[in-house]
């Protein structure tokens, strides 16, 4: 699965492509519903990634979605690898 940039060639899609990245402010003030939605959508956008072979290693923002959910009503901090 390959893309076009503008004035480039082609390049391989990653993760950071598809990802969606909240600041701190940002995650405040998603509900914890919301939250868990973002967890499905990113860790379901991961999986396909990783079974279309494009993801080498695993990035800091799945490493964090992965962890019980008891560590939910923490501020994420940090940014994607």
């Amino acid at each position: 699965m390959s893309r076009r940039r503008k004035g480039q060639g082609w390049g391989l899609l990653t993760f950071r492509d598809v990802a969606i990245e909240f600041s701190q402010e940002e995650w405040q003030y998603l509900s914890h519903t919301q939250r868990e939605l973002y967890r499905d959508v990113m860790l379901e956008n991961y999986g396909h990634l990783l079974f279309l072979g494009f993801i080498l290693s695993k990035p800091d923002l799945i490493m964090f979605l992965e962890q019980e959910e008891q560590f939910w009503d923490v501020n994420r901090t940090g940014r994607l690898e």
